[in-house]
């Protein structure tokens, strides 16, 4: 920041004539104090640090803060009234994006809801359907939890367990999510948690060496190399995760190696105490042996604070300060110096300026950053989503290093949003394979899921399709029935035309049962003309001669339908046999019956008293 501030000072495009000056409070981590420095930056109390003399009310115009979400909710409700504008490089939190809580709130990181889904699109990209998660107990882990939650729902995406845990927590809880974690079939965990949470779950982990998971991060620790996590490195190899851009900022790398301990800011001579691991003389401790000279040299010093290869939160706070510089240009009604002008660039408007004025060109403010970056806020105050996707690989040496894998936009179409590098991807345990972490394998085609009661649609069991049904991709829900023409396959992957299958003429079968058929028609025929040839004889009347033939008759017609069921198969042949043979063998049925009712009346009629004779008399039995 202050780096940022010196070099728009020195510029004579950037507010030209106009010097920002800064005030820099130390929250220490805590809620209450950061609550109570914007308080002091809003109302003009306190010293200047940065020693030159104001000619406007030390009232600040923005403030730049803060790492922490809770901290930064608390700030932004604090000042949001007041019109003051509070840009976060790092508060990572949705719930910030709320305008109407939050309206003077913007940052140069995204927000979570846009990690989240990022996060979704990545483990479902992969095909892992059965996850676990842990949070921070915090604004910026429940949050964020929540919001991969449902992005994870709508990918289809189950998780197992979701559970949150703090640093201070008593160790018997960071214990039970270890064990939930050690009881779980997922072999995949989405962190959502800040380095100093995730180093005590760790330690417990590697206590019990629970090892082999694919660890999934968030970007508050996946660029991270910090100590509380580095000392774990074994259980987090081949992790993945998105993180903020890498940005080059030309020029910081030397102001950083010339600072020393004479220029008049408290937070260089702590810095120096704390690299050269020496104090400054004071009253105190005049007589200890290790007191710093002053004349140290940072350009010989190689660690953490001098290494400006990895700037990715510092970078939000550079454009942090570009924005509010953009924003007061714009205010002061600032000429800018072309090229050829001999008049100097001048600001023309410099008093009277109020917070919220800021507030205003903020959120029209468009500008491209010296590393070349586009700087903008929606309408929530949120910048542009981009993140890169950073895989944790161990060098030749052993040391871990993170190799930039994939990108994500999330300015682009859903489908083109995650690209990946041509780069192989380092798996947990060094694996070069994907892992596996599904609740239940795939069903192929020809199988449809069929959901287990009582447990989440990632755990299902697959069933084969009935007969005449198919299935034609993989998981699929239902199986789809043939058309009428149509038959299932042997998988049942697709539907074929049906094999037609009937009894031929040139069959053994079908030779034998035309021969019973024709036989059978020959002897109702034969009898049929004996009885024509005898009908007037005593014992054909008798047999009621008009059934009789009518029998003969139908039963002729019975062997001869037996014959419509050989050969090929047509449209009419399916209709008719069927209705044929029913008629004619009704018809049978019907005349047996008839002539059985004759016979038993006939036997009734003898009875003493009986009047049937007058139904079946000579007329009637003719």
């Amino acid at each position: 920041m202050v780096f940022a501030i010196e070099e728009i000072n020195n510029r004579t495009d950037v507010l030209p004539g106009v010097k920002l000056g800064y005030k820099i409070y130390d929250s220490c981590g805590s809620h209450a104090m950061a609550t109570r420095a914007s308080l002091s930056l809003a109302n003009g109390n306190g010293e200047i640090t940065s020693g030159m003399s104001c000619s406007k009310s030390n009232t600040v115009q923005a403030i730049i803060r803060q790492t922490s979400s809770s901290s930064t909710i608390a700030i932004s409700a604090t000042v949001g009234p007041l019109n003051i504008p509070v840009i976060s490089h790092f508060a990572t939190c949705a719930c910030l994006s709320d305008r109407k809580k939050y309206p003077s709130f913007f940052r140069t990181v995204p927000g979570d809801y846009y990690q989240s889904r990022a996060l979704a699109q990545l483990v479902r990209h992969f095909g892992w359907t059965w996850v676990g998660a842990v949070c921070s107990d915090s604004d910026y882990g429940n949050n964020g939890i929540n919001e991969f939650i449902i992005a994870a729902k709508e990918e289809g995406i189950c998780v197992e367990y979701s559970k949150a845990f703090y640093r201070t927590d008593p160790r018997e809880k960071i214990l039970k999510v270890v064990e939930i974690i050690k009881a779980s079939t997922s072999k995949v965990i989405v962190a959502f948690v800040s380095y100093s949470d995730l180093g005590f779950l760790l330690k417990e982990m590697a206590l019990q060496n629970l090892t082999g998971f694919q660890w999934i991060g968030s970007e508050s620790w996946i660029s991270d190399i910090n100590p509380a996590i580095v000392q774990w490195q074994h259980l987090l190899i081949g992790s993945m995760g998105f993180a903020i851009p890498k940005a080059q900022i030309n020029g910081l790398g030397g102001f950083v190696k010339k600072l020393n301990p004479g220029f008049d800011v408290a937070i260089y001579k702590e810095l120096w105490e704390t690299i050269f691991d020496c104090k400054f003389p004071t009253q105190d401790n005049v007589q200890l042996k290790q007191l710093c000279k002053g004349n140290e040299s940072l350009s010989q010093v190689q660690n953490h604070y001098t290494d400006v290869s990895e700037l990715r939160i510092a970078n939000n706070v550079y454009k942090a300060v570009y924005a509010v510089a953009y924003a007061l240009h714009e205010i002061y009604n600032c000429s800018t110096l072309e090229s050829g002008q001999q008049s100097p660039a001048v600001c023309t408007n410099i008093t009277g300026n109020k917070q919220w004025q800021v507030v205003n060109e903020l959120k029209k403010l468009h500008f491209t950053s010296t590393t070349g970056e586009d700087v903008y806020f929606d309408e929530n105050g949120d910048p542009a989503a981009r993140y890169e996707l950073l895989n944790w690989q161990q060098d030749k040496d052993g040391k871990m290093v993170f190799v930039k894998v994939g990108f994500y936009d999330g300015s682009l179409q859903t489908h083109l949003q995650l690209s990946f590098n041509n780069i192989s991807i380092t798996w947990a345990h060094n694996k070069a394979q994907v892992p596996v972490s599904v609740c239940s394998p795939s069903c192929p085609p020809g199988i449809r899921k069929a959901v287990q009661k009582g447990r989440p649609i990632c755990c299902f069991d697959c069933i084969s399709c009935a007969e005449g049904e198919i299935s034609n991709i993989t998981d699929s829900i239902t199986c789809i029935r043939c058309p009428p023409e149509l038959w299932s396959n042997e998988k049942k992957d697709t539907c074929v035309l049906k094999l037609v299958e009937f009894l031929s003429f040139e069959d053994i079968m079908g030779i034998i049962l035309v021969s019973f058929s024709l036989l059978g028609v020959s002897f109702t025929i034969c009898i049929a003309v004996i009885f024509f040839k005898h009908k007037d004889t005593p014992i054909v009347r008798a047999n009621n001669s008009e059934l009789s033939f009518l029998l003969l008759f139908s039963l002729t017609l019975c062997f001869l339908c037996s014959l419509t069921f050989i050969g090929q198969p047509s449209k009419w042949s399916c209709m008719l046999r069927h209705t044929a043979f029913g008629i004619t063998f009704v018809l049978c049925i019907s005349c047996v019956l008839g002539k059985t009712v004759v016979v038993l009346m006939a036997f009734r009629a003898t009875l003493p008293g009986s009047n049937i004779m007058k139904w079946f008399g000579p007329q009637q039995c003719t």
